[in-house]
């Protein structure tokens, strides 16, 4: 690994509702005791990608932070598409949901020594309708609840919680889902239909125990019907799924049909309803900053 001279600090300032002055001095206080060079850009939401962009062909950074949550990586992956400058995690958001997937801790100096770090990770991504996705999006339940969440006053995982019971009574599940995948196809019944890069949802469900995010490979995890008891195994992290409750099918490309148009996300953004879903696995991989 070569040295570090140029550091570049990616700032979501409404990320999260936290004040990340905090979070700038300490990467600040690091980035000197290893005599680099800091700069920092805060998003502003207007024209963001560009900016960001503009600056890393300006400057040759080796090394570029992102203090945000998954909106904000996600910003950043899509503007450094053609860029190999490995990036690292600051989880400074409501959903810090690839952050959970990759183990980075909750203490920001342990953060911050990652970030600086030697170990990188080339992590797979996907390509949902040309929509970038970095650890897991969906069709069903969830993204309904994602959408309900969106609109709720409440934030974090209480707010989650609160949007479960209405979701549940006003959805239309289960849902009709034709998958059709390089080799077979098939049509099934479902309350979600996932598309996973990674282990775990923002929340902490682990809906992939086996999941991992550099073998070249997503899976689709079709969820049968609403067990309560299998929700609150995959809550409680158990790392082995009930494959009544859900089936694993290790793809690298996929297309889904629904019979009529399904509410659908990416890593906790909601997109609306869809009717028709392609998914890839990128020929990109995103240079990033594990503990591993």
């Amino acid at each position: 690994m070569e040295e570090i001279q140029k550091v570049l600090l990616i700032v979501n300032p409404i990320s999260g509702g936290i004040n990340k002055e905090n979070i700038i001095q300490n990467v600040e206080a690091e980035v000197k005791k290893i005599n680099a060079e800091l700069t920092t850009y805060k998003t502003t939401g207007e024209n963001d990608r560009k900016k960001i962009q503009n600056r890393v062909d300006e400057c040759a950074f080796d090394r570029i932070l992102i203090a945000g949550g998954d909106g904000t990586i996600k910003l950043v992956a899509e503007a450094l598409m053609d860029d190999k400058t490995p990036i690292a995690i600051i989880p400074a958001g409501s959903a810090n949901g690839l952050a959970l997937n990759l183990g980075i801790p909750k203490n920001l100096k342990d953060q911050i020594s990652i970030a600086l770090g030697n170990s990188i990770t080339q992590m797979d991504m996907l390509e949902i309708n040309d929509e970038l996705c970095l650890h897991i999006g969906d069709l069903g339940l969830n993204a309904e609840l994602i959408k309900n969440y969106e609109h709720s006053r409440i934030r974090g995982k209480m707010g989650y919680l609160l949007q479960t019971i209405p979701t549940l009574w006003y959805s239309k599940y289960p849902f009709e889902f034709e998958v059709k995948l390089e080799n077979r196809s098939f049509t099934k019944q479902g309350i979600l239909l996932a598309f996973a890069n990674a282990k775990k949802y923002g929340t902490g469900a682990n809906v992939n125990p086996k999941g991992k995010i550099d073998d070249g490979v997503f899976e689709i995890l079709l969820f049968k019907n609403f067990d309560t008891l299998e929700i609150l195994k995959t809550l409680r992290n158990e790392t082995d799924v009930n494959s009544e409750f859900v089936e694993i099918i290790p793809a690298k490309e996929a297309r889904v049909f629904c019979k009529k148009p399904v509410a659908f996300q990416i890593d906790g953004e909601y997109l609306g309803e869809k009717e028709e879903i392609s998914v890839k696995i990128s020929p990109k991989k995103l240079p990033i900053m594990t503990s591993r």
